[in-house]
C-alpha cells in the first residue's frame, strides 16, 4: 500500500494541471500547437499558412492578422461565437496579410467609437467566407481598398447589422471599399438597422442566389448600392422591403455617387423583388446615375415596382 501510494504522488508531482489538460481553444492543425488566445495562434502562424482550428465556445476575444495565409475554421459551425471585443477599434478579426478564409464562425455585439463596429475588417488580401453569422453588430464586413483582391461571401447570414445615425458615417451589413472583385452567394441578409445591406466599390460584382429581407428592418435604404459603378452580375436574389426606409425609392442603385468604374454589360436578372404583405408604395428596382447600358432581363417584380428609372 505504501509503495502505491508512493507511485501515486509521484505520478501527481509531474502530472500536468487538470486545466493544462484540457484541450486548447484555438489549434494549428498542421502541427497541433494549441493556444488560449487566438492573437498567440495568428502570431505562431506569422507570414506562413495555416489552420487555426477553433473549439466551441464563446470568446471575448480578436485579433490581427499582418502577415501570411490563415483559413479560420470553427470545429463544428455555428459553435463558436466571437462576441463585443474589437482589436485596436475596429473589428473581431484585423486582416492585412496575404489572405484569410474564415468558415463557420458567428459574430456578435461588435461595437466601437467611431460606429463602424465589425466582425471582420479587411484591408488587405484575399478573403473567403464560408457558413458564417454576422448580428447585432454595427456592421459585418468593413473592407478598405485592395484592387488585385477578391473578397468571396458564401453562405452566410447578416442580422441586425447597420447604422446611419449620429455624426458618422453610415455603417452597413457589408461595406467592400475599391476592391477588384465582391462576390457574395447563398447568403442571407435581414433585419437592417440602417445604412445599405451590400454596399461596394469593387470594380466587379456577382450577387446571386441570395435573399435581402427587409420585412423587419429599421431606417434602412438600399438592398444594393454600388456607389462607384460596377460590372458583372446581379441574379437569382429575392428581395422584400419593409416598411420602415430612410430610403424606399429604389431597391438596386447604381453609380449613386463618385463613379469610378465601368457599368456597361453590369446584368441584373432572374431575381424576384416585391414588399411586405399589406404595403402598397411606388418605387424602383434600379436606379442608374451612370447612363451606361445595363442588361435588365427576367426580373419577377411586385405592382407598384417599376423596373429601371435613369437618374
Amino acid at each position: 500500500m505504501r509503495i502505491f501510494l508512493v507511485a501515486m504522488l509521484a505520478a501527481l508531482a509531474v502530472a500536468p494541471p487538470i486545466a493544462a489538460q484540457r484541450q486548447a481553444p484555438f489549434t494549428i492543425a498542421e502541427t497541433g500547437e494549441g493556444f488560449a488566445r487566438l492573437q498567440d495562434a495568428v502570431d505562431a502562424i506569422g507570414g506562413g499558412q495555416g489552420t487555426i482550428a477553433i473549439a466551441a465556445g464563446r470568446y471575448r476575444q480578436c485579433a490581427v492578422q499582418d502577415h501570411g495565409g490563415i483559413h479560420y475554421r470553427a470545429n463544428s459551425p455555428g459553435s463558436a461565437v466571437f462576441s463585443g471585443a474589437a482589436c485596436e477599434g475596429k473589428a473581431a478579426l484585423v486582416l492585412r496579410g496575404r489572405s484569410a478564409r474564415v468558415e463557420g464562425l458567428v459574430f456578435e455585439g461588435i461595437a466601437v467609437a467611431d460606429r463602424n463596429g465589425a466582425g471582420i475588417r479587411i484591408e488587405e488580401g484575399d478573403l473567403e467566407v464560408l457558413d458564417s453569422v454576422f448580428r447585432d453588430s454595427q456592421q459585418g464586413i468593413l473592407s478598405a481598398s485592395d484592387p488585385d483582391a477578391t473578397i468571396r461571401i458564401d453562405r452566410s447570414t447578416f442580422s441586425g447589422l447597420g447604422r446611419c445615425d449620429e455624426d458618422y458615417s453610415c455603417a452597413h451589413s457589408i461595406y467592400v471599399g475599391g476592391y477588384g472583385a465582391l462576390e457574395v452567394t447563398r447568403s442571407r441578409f435581414e433585419r437592417g438597422r440602417g445604412g445599405h445591406y451590400v454596399k461596394s466599390r469593387a470594380a466587379r460584382v456577382r450577387i446571386a442566389d441570395s435573399s435581402f429581407d427587409d420585412s423587419r428592418g429599421s431606417a434602412t435604404n438600399y438592398m444594393i448600392d454600388l456607389p462607384a459603378g460596377a460590372t458583372g452580375l446581379i441574379a437569382g436574389n429575392v428581395f422584400v422591403q419593409g416598411r420602415d426606409k430612410e430610403n424606399y425609392s429604389a431597391f438596386i442603385a447604381v453609380g449613386a455617387e463618385d463613379i469610378r468604374n465601368a457599368s456597361a454589360g453590369l446584368e441584373i436578372g432572374g431575381n424576384s423583388a416585391g414588399f411586405v404583405p399589406g404595403l402598397s408604395r411606388a418605387s424602383v428596382f434600379v436606379a442608374d446615375w451612370t447612363g451606361e447600358p445595363l442588361r435588365l432581363a427576367q426580373n419577377s417584380l411586385a405592382p407598384g415596382l417599376t423596373p429601371f428609372e435613369r437618374r
